[in-house]
């Protein structure tokens, strides 16, 4: 590790960016590169050199995102009625299945094992990550799932595409083989549907994800579902809404109108309207409360419950002392 220096990772990015290959790409190979080294470092193998990453690429970036419309998308669920061989029927169907289980990577479908079913509840974890997901699979998902699984009751994989035991080599050359085949018919599945983004199974991972965001679901709870280790990773994979979409969402905030930001109750005693700028909206049954005076601008319930802010001293009402503020605090009548 004496040659692991910043000018030797620096000419190993440029050789990797020479070789063509994509940021993300380049990333996981520092990333992995830089675990080795901390895990040298921790076995005195070699000696910490602060801050010995940071000019090459171990983020993640994703100018281009790789999710498609959703016209399209709804196009491969519904199947749009085309005539496909046997082989492409079972590639949709694949698709399919991996886009209604959240996304799944193909790597943790083709690690799925018959025990991780129960009943219609799916549990396995994801091979990346390490987290343990849980997915309810809907009729549509176990329909699916019984069309494609393996029928061999010597296997102990869900589907048919590893035969080793796992971990082995053997196993993970032939992940890689499925992987490979399985790219380029979801290539010409794409050709075939006549979509405008290029299929892959990334592509239905960030579609999902997309969808859910379209869908105005908080990207924690899309980090969550994906099995994600943080929000920051599920952020590359949301395409931005369209301008138009932009513009619709800033024509709702004009037309909301300063009428509709007025405040819709006044306390008794209080008979100016809080203006719309001041931004305080109190909903609270006036019959409930008596104001003491407490000074120019200020109505208080001696029950501590509510604070408003008026335009004028108000009065009083009979017997009852006046409030004490400190800062916006009401404290107890004395």
């Amino acid at each position: 590790f004496k040659d692991l220096t910043p000018a030797w990772l620096k000419s190993f990015q440029d050789h990797l960016l020479d070789s063509r290959l994509q940021w993300n790409t380049v990333s996981t190979y520092m990333k992995v590169l830089r675990a080795t080294y901390n895990r040298a470092v921790d076995e005195g193998y070699a000696s910490y050199v602060p801050r010995l990453f940071r000019h090459v690429q171990t983020g993640v970036s994703s100018e281009r995102k790789r999710s498609l419309e959703a016209s399209d998308m709804g196009g491969l669920m519904n199947g749009k009625g085309e005539e496909l061989s046997a082989g492409m029927e079972r590639t949709l169907a694949i698709l399919q299945l991996m886009f209604i289980l959240r996304g799944i990577p193909f790597v943790d479908l083709a690690y799925l094992r018959k025990s991780d079913i129960q009943g219609n509840i799916l549990r396995y974890r994801r091979r990346k990550t390490g987290r343990r997901l849980t997915v309810i699979l809907t009729p549509a998902a176990l329909k699916l799932i019984d069309t494609l699984s393996d029928k061999r009751e010597e296997s102990p994989y869900l589907l048919p595409f590893l035969t080793s035991p796992e971990g082995s080599e053997e196993a993970y050359r032939e992940y890689q083989r499925a992987l490979r085949s399985f790219n380029r018919q979801l290539a010409a599945l794409g050709e075939r549907f006549g979509g405008s983004t290029p299929i892959s199974t990334y592509t239905i991972r960030h579609t999902w994800a997309t969808m859910a965001y379209y869908c105005e679901i908080h990207p924690g709870i899309i980090s969550e579902a994906m099995g994600h280790s943080s929000i920051a990773v599920t952020e590359t994979y949301l395409k931005p809404f369209r301008d138009d979409r932009i513009d619709e969402a800033n024509r709702e905030v004009i037309s909301y109108g300063p009428e509709k930001l007025r405040p819709i109750n006044v306390r008794p005693g209080c008979r100016s309207r809080l203006p719309p700028a001041a931004g305080n909206r109190i909903r609270t049954n006036p019959r409930l409360f008596s104001t003491a005076t407490v000074g120019p601008g200020r109505c208080v319930s001696p029950d501590r419950l509510s604070l408003s802010v008026c335009n004028r001293t108000t009065t009083p009402y009979p017997k009852r002392p006046p409030v004490r503020i400190q800062g916006h605090v009401p404290l107890p009548i004395k």
